[in-house]
């Protein structure tokens, strides 16, 4: 929207037309920046930012269900590879609301509803904080419960050496 601040009108001689002197032109200046635009955020932005929220909280040993975690063991050993922050994640991101979906394994010996809990307040706070949308919920499905010492591999002499 363009409106003039000020206007002088200068007419010497009658009968000629005015003209306008030192006229400054404003554009939305007055509006507040943030409304100057939209900012969309992917799905895949989301799931990032849930994953790592979910991984830093304790009791949880890893994320996705087994044939994801075995994809993802293969993925990581590949040279150059990187390893899915995203991985054991499902999201919805509507404008202004998001829900998130995790499947997780817990350490043995953790109580499941209190790590829940926290991995809840840790996503939602991340998300939250991170994207200004608003997290309407996180489901957590438990997959796994991992031992201590499962992933400790034995060596044990193969046929070929």
């Amino acid at each position: 929207m363009t409106e003039p601040i000020s206007q002088t009108q200068h007419n010497p001689h009658p009968g000629e037309l005015p003209s306008v002197v030192g006229t400054r032109l404003q554009t939305g200046a007055r509006e507040p920046a943030a409304t100057r635009g939209k900012t969309a955020i992917a799905d895949g932005v989301v799931e990032k930012i849930s994953g790592i929220a979910a991984r830093e909280v304790p009791g949880i040993h890893a994320l996705g269900g087994g044939f994801s975690r075995t994809m993802g063991a293969m993925r990581d050993r590949v040279p150059g590879a990187r390893s899915s922050a995203g991985r054991g994640v499902k999201v919805e991101v509507g404008e202004k609301q998001t829900a998130v979906d995790l499947e997780v394994v817990v350490e043995y010996g953790v109580s499941i509803t209190e790590v829940a809990a926290d991995v809840r307040e840790n996503v939602i706070a991340a998300v939250e904080r991170m994207t200004g949308l608003e997290v309407a919920e996180v489901n957590i499905s438990v997959n796994d419960v991992h031992l201590p010492g499962e992933d400790t591999t034995e060596t044990s002499e193969g046929r070929v050496q």
